[in-house]
C-alpha cells in the first residue's frame, strides 16, 4: 500500500517549521561481525582466512603479504596468547577518501566510503571487491572533516569489541566454534585523508608523530 503524502499548507513569510531541511551529512553503517560470521559459514571462503598462516611462501628477502613485514610480527610476538595463537582471528586494513559519486568536477560535494581490507586472505584477493567491507557510507554534500571521528564511532566500538572480547563464531572448514577477534592493523589514505582521520587541521603540520615544529 502506497500513502501519498499531501502537500504542506503555505506559511507565513519569515515561518519555515514546515519547510524540508537538508541534512548537513548522512550516514549509513553496516555492521562487521555479522559479515565474519557469514564469511566462516562457507568452508572455502574459512578455509582461506588461515592462508597466510598455512600456504603463504616465506621469503627473508621478499615481503610479499603484510604478514612478512616487520610490523606484523612485532605485533604477533607482543600479543600471542591474546590474539595470534589463532591464526583465524582477522587482520584489517582502514581506508577512507572522499569521492565524489556524480562524476562531476564543477560541483564541491565530497562522499566518503570507510572500506576494511583482510589481510588474512591470500594476496590476490585481498582487494577483489567480493572481499572489500564497506563499512561506513558518510553522504555529503561536505566533507566531514577533523569531526570524521563522530562518524567512526560505531565501527570503533565493534573493533575494541571485537579486539577485547572476541565474539563467536562458527567454523565451516573445521566444523568448530570458536572465539575470532580483530584488529585494524593498519591505514591506507593520502595525507588530506590522514590529517582528516588523526583530527589534526590540514597543511598546519609536516609530520603526524612529531607535530609541532614541522613544517
Amino acid at each position: 500500500m502506497v500513502q501519498e503524502s499531501q502537500p504542506p499548507e503555505e506559511t507565513p513569510l519569515g515561518n519555515d517549521t514546515n519547510k524540508r531541511r537538508i541534512p548537513v551529512l548522512v550516514m549509513w553503517y553496516l555492521p562487521v561481525i555479522d559479515r565474519l560470521r557469514r564469511m566462516f559459514l562457507n568452508p572455502k571462503e574459512a578455509a582461506l582466512m588461515t592462508w597466510w598462516d598455512d600456504e603463504r611462501k616465506v621469503d627473508d628477502d621478499t615481503i610479499a603479504h603484510p604478514a612478512d613485514c616487520s610490523q606484523w610480527q612485532a605485533f604477533d610476538a607482543k600479543y600471542k596468547a591474546e590474539f595470534s595463537d589463532d591464526p583465524r582471528n582477522v587482520r584489517f586494513g582502514l581506508s577512507t577518501d572522499g569521492m565524489n559519486p556524480f562524476n562531476e568536477r564543477m560541483t564541491d560535494h565530497s562522499t566518503w566510503p570507510v572500506i576494511l581490507t583482510m589481510y588474512n586472505l591470500p594476496t590476490y584477493l585481498c582487494q577483489k571487491r567480493k572481499y572489500l567491507l564497506l563499512t561506513i557510507l558518510i553522504s555529503g554534500p561536505k566533507q566531514p572533516g577533523i569531526d570524521i571521528d563522530v562518524f567512526l564511532e560505531p565501527l570503533m566500538q565493534e573493533m575494541e569489541r571485537l579486539w577485547r572480547y572476541g565474539e563467536p563464531v562458527y567454523d565451516a572448514f573445521r566444523r568448530e566454534d570458536f572465539i575470532c577477534k580483530a584488529i585494524i592493523f593498519v591505514t591506507t589514505n593520502d595525507y588530506p585523508a590522514l590529517f582528516a582521520l588523526s583530527g589534526q587541521f590540514k597543511g598546519k603540520i609536516g609530520c603526524l608523530v612529531c607535530l609541532d615544529g614541522t613544517k
